[in-house]
C-alpha cells in the first residue's frame, strides 16, 4: 500500500526509531482506511466489476485459439468439455468452419461485457473517490480549526493549504486509478500465467523471468522517485506561502516597492521547484526507458522461441497466437505494476503529508461546565513562567485583577504583554510547572477552551477582518442582532465612518479588510468584540492606529459601555491605560511596577519616565534621544 516506505537501516539508527517508523505507518495505515469509510462499497463492486473485465479479456485469446486449431487446423479442441460437447452435437468442425461469423459475435459479444465492466468500474471509482475527498476534506478542515494556536504558528498557511489541495488530489488520483489498476493487475498477471503454463511451460517461463527483473529495478527506483516526489511537494508548499503572503500583503509590497524583489524571490524559488521536477522526469524517464527495452527484449524471446517451438510440433499455431495475445497482455500489468509502484509513492508522502495534520494533537476539551458567575470572579496569575522552547518569555508574574474592575498593561515591545493575555485565552496552553492562571477560583487548564473563550472578548494587535460586508465582520459572533451592532458601532466610533461607504453597513471590506484603514479596521474589530457582551474583554492595543482625539472619544464611550466587565487594556500609550484601576509595568518578562497612575507617577520609576517621555513636544523628545 502507498503508506507503506522503505526504511534504510544503518548501524547508527536505533532500535527505538525504526519501532517509531512502524507505529507511525500502523497509524497512517488506520487512517487511510478511515478515509475510505462510506466509499468502500464502491470501491469493492467496482474491483469486482474489474475481475469481471479482466476474466473477458483473458478468455478472447483461448476463443481465437480454439478457432484456429480446431475449427481451421485438425487439432483437438482447447475448449471447456461442456463447449466442446455443444459444438460437436451442432455438427463440430463442419459447423464451426461454415459460421465462422458466430465465432466473431461471440468475441463481440465478451469485449461489450469487459467495455460496461470498465464503465461500471469507472464510474465507481470516480464516485468513490469523489465520496473519500469530501470525507477527507470536512475531517482535515474540521481537525484543523480544533488544533491549537501554537501548532498554527509553527505552520506556514500555503504548507497548510498545499497539503488539504495537491496531496488530497494525489490521494483521490491513487484511489480511483492505481487502486483499481494495482488488483486488476494482480489479476491479470495469475489469469494470463495460468493460460500460458497450459498452453507451454517452457515458454512460459521464458516470459516469467523477466517478471522478477523488472520488480526489482521498479522497486530501486521506487526508494529514489519517493524522496523526490516528496522534495517537490515539500517545495511547492512553500512557493504556495510565498504565493499567499504576496497576495494578503500587496499593500505592503507596494507601499515599499518591493514588486521587483519579491518578484525575484517568487522566482528563485520557482525556479528551485522547477529544477526538481525536471529532476524528478528524468528519474522517470530512465525508469520508464529501462522499462520499454525489457518489456521489448521480454516480447522479442517470447516470439522468437515460441515460433522455434511451433516449428517443431511442440506447440499448434492457435497455441501459438494465443499465448503471443497472452503475452501482450501479462506485459502491460508488469509494466503498470512497475508505474504502480512510483504513483504509490507519490501517494504515500501525499498521505504521510496529511496523516501529520489529523494525527497533531487537537486541543483537549475538558472539564466540567462552568458557571456564568465565575467569569465575573477575581482573575489571579500565580508565578506564571512561560516559554516558547529555550526562550523565556514571561517570568515569575504574579498579579490579582478584582472581577469587574479595568486593568491596564503597559511596557515595551516583546516584554510578554500579549503572551499574558494568549494565556488567559488558552491559546497558548500553560505547562503544569508554569504556575497557575485561575478565574473565579478556577484553574482554566480545567476548563473547556471553548467554553473559556466565548467569555473572554479579544480584540488583537493585527485584527482580522473577513472579507465580507461591515455588518458581518461586526456581527460575526452571533451574540446580537441588527440593533447591537448598530449599538457596538456607535460605542467605536465608526457609525460616521460606515454611512460615508457607498453600501454602508452591507459594504464589502475586501480581504483581511485591505479597504480599510489601520484605525477603521481596529474599530471594526472592536465593535465586533462588543457584540459578544463578553464579562471579560481584553484591548491589546487595539487603539494603536487610531488618532488621540478618536481614543478618547472612543474611551469615553467605553467607560459607560463596559458595565461589571473585567477588562484588560494593553497599550503603548499611556493615555490610553492611565484611567486603568490598576496597571502593570512590565519589562522583559516580569513585572516591575504597578499601582494606579498616580501611584506609579510618585514612585518615580518607569512609568513617570514613559509618562514624561509621551508628555514632551516632538522637538525636545529629538532633542534628549541626541543627547542621550
Amino acid at each position: 500500500m502507498p503508506f507503506i516506505r522503505t526504511v534504510c537501516v544503518n548501524p547508527g539508527i536505533q532500535n527505538s526509531n525504526i519501532s517509531g517508523e512502524y507505529m507511525r505507518d500502523k497509524k497512517e495505515m488506520r487512517l487511510f482506511w478511515s478515509f475510505l469509510k462510506g466509499s468502500k462499497r464502491y470501491f469493492t463492486v467496482g474491483i469486482l466489476a474489474a475481475l469481471l473485465r479482466s476474466l473477458c479479456e483473458a478468455v478472447i485469446p483461448q476463443i481465437i485459439r480454439a478457432t484456429i486449431d480446431y475449427g481451421i487446423g485438425t487439432e483437438e479442441s482447447a475448449l471447456p468439455d461442456f463447449v466442446t460437447a455443444y459444438i460437436e452435437g451442432l455438427g463440430g468442425r463442419t459447423f464451426l468452419r461454415s459460421h465462422l461469423y458466430l465465432v466473431a459475435l461471440t468475441v463481440i459479444a465478451i469485449a461489450g461485457l469487459a467495455a460496461a465492466a470498465l464503465w461500471l468500474c469507472n464510474y465507481l471509482a470516480v464516485k468513490g473517490g469523489e465520496t473519500m475527498v469530501k470525507k477527507l476534506q470536512d475531517r482535515l478542515y474540521a481537525h484543523i480549526a480544533r488544533l491549537p494556536f501554537s501548532w498554527h504558528a509553527d505552520h506556514a498557511t500555503g504548507d497548510i493549504i498545499q497539503r488539504c489541495t495537491s496531496d488530497v488530489r494525489v490521494i483521490k488520483n491513487f484511489c480511483e486509478e492505481q487502486l483499481y489498476d494495482f488488483v486488476r493487475i494482480a489479476i491479470m498477471i495469475v489469469l494470463t500465467l495460468a493460460f500460458m503454463m497450459t498452453m507451454n511451460g517452457k515458454l512460459t517461463l521464458v516470459a516469467f523471468i523477466f517478471v522478477p527483473i523488472i520488480v526489482g529495478y521498479s522497486s530501486a527506483f521506487h526508494i529514489r522517485i519517493s524522496r523526490q516526489f516528496e522534495e517537490c511537494d515539500i517545495n511547492e508548499g512553500i512557493l504556495s506561502t510565498i504565493t499567499q503572503e504576496n497576495l494578503t500583503g500587496v499593500r505592503v509590497v507596494k507601499a515599499f516597492g518591493r514588486e521587483a524583489e519579491e518578484e525575484q524571490k517568487f522566482r528563485k524559488q520557482n525556479n528551485l521547484y522547477t529544477d526538481l521536477w525536471v529532476r524528478l522526469c528524468l528519474t522517470l524517464s530512465l525508469f520508464w526507458g529501462t522499462g520499454d527495452i525489457m518489456s521489448g527484449l521480454q516480447m522479442l524471446a517470447v516470439v522468437v522461441y515460441g515460433a522455434y517451438l511451433t516449428v517443431n510440433g511442440q506447440m499448434t499455431v492457435g497455441s501459438y497466437v494465443a499465448f503471443i495475445s497472452y503475452n501482450n497482455m501479462l506485459i502491460w500489468p508488469i509494466r503498470a505494476l512497475g508505474r504502480m509502484i512510483s504513483e504509490m509513492s507519490k501517494a504515500g508522502v501525499s498521505i504521510h503529508r496529511v496523516s501529520e495534520i489529523i494525527l497533531a494533537e487537537p486541543e483537549v476539551l475538558k472539564g466540567e461546565e462552568v458557571p456564568e458567575e465565575t467569569f465575573r470572579g477575581d482573575i489571579v496569575f500565580d508565578h506564571v513562567n512561560f516559554g516558547f522552547g529555550k526562550t523565556e518569555v514571561l517570568k515569575d508574574i504574579s498579579m490579582t485583577v478584582p472581577g469587574g474592575s479595568t486593568v491596564g498593561i503597559i511596557g515595551s515591545t516583546g516584554c510578554g504583554k500579549s503572551t499574558l493575555m494568549h494565556l488567559l485565552d488558552g491559546l497558548y496552553t500553560l505547562p503544569e510547572s508554569g504556575g497557575r492562571i485561575t478565574i473565579g477560583g478556577r484553574d482554566i487548564r480545567e476548563m473547556p477552551a471553548e467554553e473559556l473563550r466565548s467569555h473572554i472578548g479579544m480584540v488583537l494587535q493585527e485584527p482580522f477582518l473577513f472579507s465580507r460586508t461591515v455588518g458581518e465582520n461586526i456581527g460575526i459572533t452571533g451574540a446580537g442582532g441588527n440593533e447591537d451592532i448598530t449599538r457596538a458601532a456607535d460605542i467605536a466610533c465608526l457609525t460616521e465612518t460606515i454611512l460615508e461607504f457607498p453600501q454602508g453597513y452591507d459594504t464589502i471590506v475586501g480581504e483581511r479588510g485591505v479597504t480599510l484603514s489601520g484605525g477603521q479596521k481596529q474599530r471594526v474589530a472592536i465593535a465586533r468584540m462588543l457584540t459578544q457582551k463578553a464579562p471579560i474583554m481584553v484591548f491589546d492595543d487595539s487603539l494603536s492606529a487610531v488618532d488621540a482625539e478618536t481614543d478618547a472619544r472612543i474611551r469615553a464611550a467605553l467607560k459607560t459601555a463596559l458595565g461589571d466587565a473585567t477588562v484588560f487594556l494593553i497599550s503603548h500609550r499611556i493615555s490610553t491605560i492611565m484611567d486603568a484601576d490598576r496597571i502593570f509595568v512590565m519589562h522583559d518578562g516580569r513585572i516591575v511596577e504597578a499601582g494606579s497612575h498616580e501611584t506609579l507617577l510618585k514612585k518615580n520609576g518607569v512609568y513617570a519616565r514613559l509618562y514624561a517621555l509621551q508628555s514632551l513636544p516632538d522637538e525636545e523628545i529629538t532633542a534628549r534621544e541626541e543627547v542621550g
